[in-house]
Parts: structure tokens; sequence; C-alpha cells
């Protein structure tokens, strides 16, 4: 497998970054996960966005732009063959001595890694779980997509595999939050519901795409804070990322959901194809 790193392509087993590097020693760094349609990143200029909002709060120098990242992700797509990839970009603070750097980062370690798309067919469903790992809080007023990974790392090891399950956290005050890879949505007569950037949950992407497409089609959505038995009455639950889309669920513990049946699911699944179609000219996707 072929990667980018600091202005090289590279092949995998050849990346190196030093122990100093403080994304290693103290966690700073942060990343975006994404893929590509016929060859065109979606919704790069999101990602991009919410990537420079997090290196702008610990000062950490980004010295490529977005139309370097789109260029060397689609480098890396020719290199690999030419399909479509599963990329994620990653920005780690740098090399600097043991202890905190004064002031700022002047030379991250940026690496772009590409493996091959391997997804389920669209509308494939999952079981959600209510997880007994508490979601943490974030160490800003945002969440990151951050290397402070822990707690979604224990989530994960509750579950048999994330290919067929997906696991919901609560708040230590016992709100909904987000899935261990994925934002929340469920509907219930006929409005959305989402939990609350309040809970400490990711702005994903997917996510506010969603949100604005569910109101172009005159669909109600509510941000809040919910408990687990918000979800009792819901005759639909679905999750997002920016690589899986619009996952269907079909049932959390006893909870039975209509899943991929699921009308309001299919409706915003539908709309957010086009949207991707959009991007890539109106080619199939």
């Amino acid at each position: 497998m072929i990667c980018w790193m600091n202005g090289q392509y590279i092949e995998a087993s050849e990346l190196m970054v030093s122990p100093f590097d403080h994304g290693f020693l103290y966690g700073l760094g942060f990343f975006e996960t994404m893929r590509t349609y016929k060859g065109e990143p979606a919704f790069l200029q999101d990602h991009f966005q919410r990537l420079m909002e997090s290196l702008n709060i610990y000062h950490i120098d980004m010295p490529y732009t977005l139309s370097d990242l789109a260029e060397v992700m689609q480098q890396l797509n020719d290199l690999n063959g030419g399909d479509d990839g599963y990329f994620r970009i990653n920005v780690s603070a740098g090399v600097h001595d043991l202890g905190l750097a004064p002031n700022e980062y002047q030379k991250p370690n940026v690496i772009v890694f590409r493996k091959p798309l391997s997804l389920p067919a669209r509308g494939t469903e999952k079981q959600a779980v209510l997880l007994k790992t508490v979601r943490n809080k974030p160490e800003t007023d945002i969440r990151s997509k951050s290397h402070h990974y822990g707690n979604n790392v224990l989530a994960r090891m509750e579950l048999p595999n994330l290919a067929s399950y997906e696991g919901f956290f609560l708040t230590e005050d016992g709100y909904l939050a987000e899935g261990i890879t994925s934002n929340i949505f469920w509907v219930k007569r006929d409005v959305l519901y989402t939990p609350s950037l309040n809970t400490g949950i990711l702005p994903g992407i997917t996510r506010k795409i969603v949100m604005v497409i569910a109101q172009e089609l005159g669909c109600e959505v509510r941000e809040g804070l919910y408990d687990q038995y918000d979800l009792a009455e819901a005759q639909e639950c679905f999750i997002t990322n920016s690589v899986q889309e619009l996952v269907p669920i079909s049932s959390l513990g006893q909870k039975s959901f209509a899943g991929a049946d699921g009308a309001i699911y299919q409706r915003l699944h539908q709309a957010y194809i086009a949207e991707i179609r959009e991007i890539v000219g109106g080619k199939t996707c």
C-alpha cells in the first residue's frame, strides 16, 4: 500500500515517525477520514475546515492546502490501481524535546493513508448496543477527531465486531451521545431527532449534511438532550459517518426499529446519494 508523507509518496511499510513527535508523546494529533466517489473526495472542504479548526486551537501549522490534499488523494487512487479508496488525513504535531512546546508547532508530520474500500451493500443493517463505557468529555468546547481515542477503543472492546454492531455512548449524565464511529439519528412520529452538540459529540460532516437535507425535504429536525428511553417510542433509527453514509439500525436491545424499511431513512439516504452524484458529475455511485 502506498501512502503520502510530508510531500513524498512512500510504501506504508517504510513510514516512520520519531518517538519524540508530540503526537506520540502527548497525543497531540488530529485526523479526518473520508472516501472518494469516482475519484472525487466527498465533502473534502468540510473535512479540511474541521481539521484546520482543531489545528488552529493547538497552534499546529498546516503546510498543505486543500488543493494539495485533493491532488494527493487522486494520485494515491491512481497509484493503488485507480479504484476509490478510504482515506485518513493525519496531522501530528511534530518533533520536539520532552516537555511541552512553548507556543506553536511549525513542522508537523502530515500523512495521507489510503486503503481499499470494503463496504457492505447500502441498506445493510446493524444492531445497536448501549455501551457500558461512558462517553468522555471533549478537551475543548467542541470535540475534535484527535489521537485521544482511548475512550473509543475501550468501547470497541465491548462489541463482537463493528461490521454488524454499533455501540451507543451515554454521557456521564445519562444522555445519548454518539456511536463509536458515528452520529445517531432516530425518527418518532415523522420527526427526526439527534443528540445536541452540547453532549460533547463530534460535529459530524455527514450529520450536518443529513440535517440540511431533512429540512429541505420538509422533515422537522430536533436537536437536544435525550436519554435511552427517548428511543423506546422511535419507529426508525440510523447512524451516519463519512465512509458508510447512512446505516439503518434494526434494534437496540429488545427494541426493534424499521431498519432499512424505514421511510424517512430511505428518503434521506436517497437524497444523500443524489448529493454525491452531483459531486461526481451525475455518475452512478
